[in-house]
């Protein structure tokens, strides 16, 4: 076998489509609120306070900084991209187009897990948050109902209802999908204002002294943890397939929910870290942990009810973007093409999104994830960091690719955002490069043992 065959890369000419294809419907408007909708979420209502208390102090509005930086560089990269290739693919479409079959396999597959694993942790944080609902309303379920069998229970009963429902709205359609996005993240923004209207009438400046008490190292582990935060925007480039105008659409809603979700991000961290200590923050709600210490129980009532919103739209938008990066896998035969087929009337790939809800229903249900975050996180580096060498090398090979968005400063911006991707990655601790090679081992071997024997590439080479 020529080395060369693992590297040949797709035609832009070539976009196997199965069955009825997707339906272009979604707005400038709809992509915003969907990047609010995965990015606002854990990053408000958990990790601030978490990194605050943990590695970064008061200078977790650093991490953030930088985190932002690294994810706007990828963001610019991603809009050139989508704007001028689209597919419902993302990374692993721009890498198949920029640096062939083999590696991007690889992508997708390390999407797969991202978006899996993420969707089943944010789960078991809504259980919980919705557990504590119910133990204030004098409601109290089973602990073989609230905890997998890891943790002395049976089942995460919670969690999989949550996905139940999200994997029946899926399958109803991406319309449907968008309206209920939009009627969340409204009530999640609304939860945000509450909390600074609060926040900016309690301000002590004494806390941020010290502002960076584990010094800057402590700001770029914080960075690295944080990052998880950022990682839904890219869902929007699998919206290219269902969105009208994508050359024109696209790029707004990545760009303009990155930079109002990072302000939103380091406005909050501000504002928390200012009210109380940022020692007493590391618990499971902080924001609602500080509002309470500042005697205001409604609202943190209300901040718990903005936490369940805010985690079940970022489980909506990257369960939407796992599903249409494993349509366009399937579509390509690198995974079985039964699951490339999408329904005629509501214009949704419904078995992938069966499937797909199933395994991740089965995840959140039994088992105890650690280390979650980081995990995620080093597979979006590395599809961040492939998207912004992409842009770089299509420059090369591909200059008379109509670009309606074009990325300025080329080279540079894409530079940077592989830099800043790589940087970060370093930060990641030594057991999640582990964790991150076992399941790159595992792919090659699906890629050999499956994948090239039936990918439509192969076959129309050998043909």
């Amino acid at each position: 076998m020529a080395l060369k065959e693992l590297f040949r890369t797709k035609p832009l000419e070539q976009a196997p489509v199965l069955g009825e294809s997707l339906q272009p419907c979604l707005t400038a408007f709809d992509l915003i609120l969907f990047g609010i909708g995965a990015i606002i979420g854990a990053g408000v209502f958990v990790l601030t306070g978490v990194v605050a208390a943990t590695t970064a102090g008061p200078g977790v509005v650093f991490s953030y900084l930088m985190a932002g930086l690294a994810s706007m560089f990828a963001a610019l990269s991603y809009a050139e991209l989508a704007a001028s290739i689209g597919g419902c693919g993302s990374a692993y479409n721009y890498a198949y187009i920029g640096f062939g079959e083999l590696l991007a396999w690889l992508i997708g597959w390390n999407l797969i897990f991202e978006y899996g694993l993420a969707v089943s942790t944010v789960a078991i944080g809504w259980a919980g948050y919705v557990n504590d609902v119910l133990l204030a309303l004098h409601i109290h379920l089973p602990h073989s109902l609230t905890q997998g069998p890891f943790q002395g229970g049976t089942l995460n009963l919670l969690a999989v209802l949550i996905i139940g429902v999200l994997t029946a709205l899926l399958c109803l359609g991406v319309k449907e999908s968008a309206r209920f996005n939009a009627v969340i993240v409204f009530i999640k923004l609304l939860t945000i204002a509450a909390f600074l209207a609060i926040a900016l009438t309690h301000l002590q400046p004494h806390y941020w002294h010290p502002f960076f008490p584990f010094g800057w190292s402590g700001v770029m582990q914080g960075a690295a943890l944080v990052f998880f935060a950022y990682i839904g925007f890219d869902a929007l480039s699998t919206a290219a397939e269902e969105t009208v105008q994508p050359q024109r659409n696209l790029p707004i809603g990545i760009l303009v929910s990155m930079v109002v979700c990072t302000l939103i991000y380091i406005v909050v961290a501000a504002c928390l870290t200012g009210i109380v200590s940022y020692k007493s923050l590391n618990v499971s709600s902080p924001v609602a942990a500080a509002l309470l210490e500042l005697h205001h129980p409604l609202a943190a009532g209300l901040i718990g009810a903005g936490a369940i919103a805010g985690l079940t739209t970022v489980m909506l938008v990257m369960f939407y973007g796992l599903t249409r990066i494993f349509l366009a896998i399937s579509r390509d035969g690198l995974l079985p093409t039964f699951f490339a087929n999408v329904h005629p009337r509501t214009h949704t790939p419904i078995p992938i999104i069966i499937v797909s809800g199933f395994l991740i229903a089965l995840l959140a249900g039994i088992l105890p994830i650690h280390r979650a975050a980081e995990l995620v996180n080093i597979g979006t580096l590395t599809a961040f960091t492939l998207v912004c060498a992409g842009v770089i090398v299509l420059r090369r090979t591909q200059p008379a690719l109509p670009r309606p968005f074009k990325l300025p400063l080329n080279p540079l911006i894409p530079s940077l955002g592989i830099f800043f991707c790589l940087y970060l990655m370093i930060n990641l601790p030594a057991i999640t490069w582990w964790r991150f090679l076992i399941w790159i081992i595992l792919g090659i071997v699906i890629y050999f043992a499956y994948s090239k024997k039936h990918s439509r590439l192969e076959k129309t080479a050998a043909g």
